[in-house]
């Protein structure tokens, strides 16, 4: 079990939970995702949570391979009025800001967030860890081998897992030196990964946990998904759904999806299975 302080909230993972993909995005690789209007928020937030998510992950800036880069006045436009409309929706509800600017997870977090969601664990803006550990809310720290403009162009290890431990032990101590308390360990499902790569580390997800953290797993609707399939993202809930299954049975915490209703009855399958005789 791991418990996250949210600026005095508790977050209490006796068993996996679901974050949701909240994209105020027009580009987001998934169009099924992208809301722009505070009404549509407030709809997708509302249906998020009835169907179970503990987490709503904002994000105004697609990240997917070859996204444009937007400015921090651009992105904060987008995310800032979709945050205090989840906010009035649920006091409850967990609320994380995924950017890798400092600035927008300092005024999203006193705007209603709860905890910071960074694809670059601080490698694209150098105030991050130092702002994150100010405001004392938990860090989701993702893997990502480049920026996402450069990310899937040729990308190399020396040996995937052991690369990724090592980046994660000292991002880990550069935290707690920094004075974060809390982290959620996120090995980046295509970022800077091969779709043979992606399979590697999911078979190999669980040498994780050695790390101590919350493991998040993202999947939903990826390209490892729909290209491995010859679909679309459209058409990529069951393999979500199977690979989200792969991800708990390897000791993923926290699923983060497209889709909630479906991650959720995958927890409730998995959580059956471990209880069979």
């Amino acid at each position: 079990m791991f418990t996250l302080n949210c600026r005095g909230r508790l977050l209490v993972m006796s068993e996996p939970i679901v974050m949701g993909i909240m994209n105020i995005t027009p580009d987001s690789f998934y169009a099924g995702s992208r809301v722009s209007q505070t009404s549509n928020v407030i709809e997708k937030a509302t249906k998020m949570i009835a169907e179970g998510a503990v987490i709503i992950d904002v994000g105004g800036q697609s990240t997917r391979p070859g996204s444009k880069h937007l400015s921090a006045e651009e992105e904060l436009q987008r995310v800032l009025p979709a945050i205090e409309a989840i906010r009035s929706v649920s006091n409850e509800v967990f609320i994380s800001i995924d950017t890798f600017y400092a600035q927008i997870a300092k005024q999203c977090v006193l705007a209603g967030a709860d905890m910071v969601n960074d694809i670059s664990s601080g490698n694209m803006d150098a105030e991050m860890i130092a702002t994150v550990a100010r405001l004392k809310v938990p860090y989701i720290s993702m893997h990502m081998q480049g920026t996402p403009q450069t990310m899937q162009i040729n990308p190399q290890y020396n040996n995937l897992v052991a690369d990724l431990l090592d980046y994660f032990i000292k991002k880990l101590e550069s935290y707690k030196l920094a004075g974060i308390k809390d982290v959620i360990i996120d090995p980046g499902f295509g970022f800077g990964k091969t779709i043979p790569q992606n399979f590697e580390l999911l078979k190999k997800f669980s040498a994780f946990k050695i790390l101590g953290k919350p493991l998040l797993a993202g999947l939903s609707r990826k390209g490892t998904i729909y290209k491995t399939l010859g679909i679309t993202a459209e058409e990529a809930l069951n393999g979500t759904t199977a690979l989200n299954t792969i991800a708990l049975l390897n000791g993923a915490h926290i699923l983060r999806v497209h889709d909630v209703k479906e991650a959720m009855e995958a927890i409730k399958l998995v959580q059956q299975l471990s209880l069979a005789g």
